[in-house]
């Protein structure tokens, strides 16, 4: 029986489950099965290497954030990154227009924010039908996803439903937290699966434990301590031990609104994490250089945060900021100097900073400090006695001569050759 077939057998058998208290442990299996299945159908479509992209389909991370377009045919992508960006993708009236994977540059707040433009989907698509197993490994690598829906068509054919759940089968959650569930593997003492929680746990029934246990058992883990600081459910474990889940923010837009009744816009604005407008009409969608709702979504949902520089003496830098992403490196002032320089970070001995995240003006503050959007930073070094009192001074000043004598070594060779040419 191949992969498939067991990933259907599954399926039918929860479905015919009734679902009580009863049958809670008897599901939570199930439902570690079949995400170990579907990890496995994952692995053996993408060639086992978790998410290699096809032809076409390999873009170079560029840019302070990623966002992914991904939606079903002839709904508005390609003239979307037109409108977004200043790359022109080929638009027309007939489906899968776009065959392959078309980057744009989204430049707003001082930011330049990658946009990548994805063939539409089809269902089936986490397991392969058309060309979604490539889309999905793109979406994987975003910042964030900006899933584009029809307005037109949402309420007969659920396009929204089916995209999440062709985007949960392959392990991305979207609009979701990671759990606060440890699992810390035994390699030396006594065997067992210790299960503790500093909360109530009424989503893994009236034992806990056991159900724990089955589901680690299913993953071959038998001697590990596991710690739930939130109440979780049985979905939300399998995701912890599977370790492979990605989280991304996912926005919602509801495209070609111009097409639809002012009762059924009213109630597409108001579903969760969406928003509506029409490309060709320009509602709530502007040009590349205009400032726009859709524009302000995107910069919300990927966390990103303008922070201004300053030497100490001068004013600061408010032309060019440094953007840091909550995302990927955080907004912290350690993440600021790791931006700019890892030598930065190295001599690092106190920050100056002004702005929202400051209690006075200036604040002294550490490498854990936050920042906020449109802080300016002076970054302090430490002295030269400073320097000199650390450990590794004597190892960094022997480095700085090794490299400078390599250099001088380097311009003798250039000099003699130049001589004798």
């Amino acid at each position: 029986m191949g992969v498939m077939e067991k990933i259907k057998e599954i399926e039918a058998e929860m479905a015919r489950t009734q679902k009580n208290k009863a049958t809670n442990y008897h599901l939570g299996t199930l439902k570690a099965k079949l995400a170990k299945l579907r990890s496995e159908l994952f692995l053996e479509q993408s060639g086992g290497g978790g998410g290699g992209s096809g032809e076409g389909f390999s873009v170079a991370r560029n840019g302070d954030a990623r966002v992914a377009l991904i939606g079903f045919p002839s709904v508005g992508k390609s003239s979307l990154l037109s409108s977004l960006t200043t790359t022109e993708s080929e638009a027309a009236g007939y489906e899968f227009t776009t065959l392959t994977c078309i980057p744009g540059v989204l430049n707003y707040k001082g930011s330049k924010i990658q946009v990548l433009d994805l063939p539409g989907i089809i269902e089936g698509a986490a397991h392969g039908a058309g060309r979604g197993k490539e889309v999905i490994a793109v979406a994987r690598s975003a910042d964030a996803i900006l899933i584009v829906l029809d307005a037109g068509k949402e309420g007969l054919q659920k396009h929204r439903e089916i995209l999440e759940r062709e985007l949960e089968t392959v392990g991305i959650r979207l609009n979701e937290k990671p759990p606060d569930v440890t699992v810390s593997k035994r390699k030396t003492g006594g065997g067992g699966v210790r299960f503790a929680s500093t909360v109530p746990q009424p989503h893994l029934g009236p034992e806990p434990e056991k159900v724990v246990t089955q589901i680690l058992r299913e993953y071959k883990i038998t001697a590990c301590d596991v710690l739930a600081r939130e109440e979780i459910t049985v979905d939300q474990l399998v995701d912890v031990v599977s370790g492979n889940r990605e989280y991304k923010p996912c926005l919602y837009l509801y495209n070609k609104i111009d097409t639809v009744t002012i009762e059924e816009i009213d109630q597409l604005a108001r579903m969760p994490h969406s928003i509506v407008g029409s490309v060709a009409e320009g509602f709530n969608i502007a040009g590349p250089m205009e400032d726009d709702l859709l524009k302000q979504k995107i910069w919300e949902y990927l966390g990103l945060t303008r922070i201004y520089t300053k030497r100490k003496g001068s004013p600061p830098d408010l032309v060019e900021p440094v953007i840091l992403s909550q995302i990927r490196k955080g907004t912290s002032v350690k993440s600021l100097c790791d931006n700019i320089s890892s030598e930065m970070l190295r001599d690092f001995n106190y920050a100056l900073v002004w702005g929202k995240s400051a209690k006075h003006a200036p604040q002294r503050c550490g490498l854990t400090h936050n920042l906020d959007d449109e802080d300016v930073v002076q970054i302090v070094p430490r002295t030269v006695k400073q320097q000199q009192n650390d450990r590794n001074y004597t190892n960094l000043a022997q480095s700085f001569a090794d490299k400078h004598a390599k250099k001088r070594l380097e311009a003798k060779k250039q000099k003699q050759a130049r001589l004798r040419g």
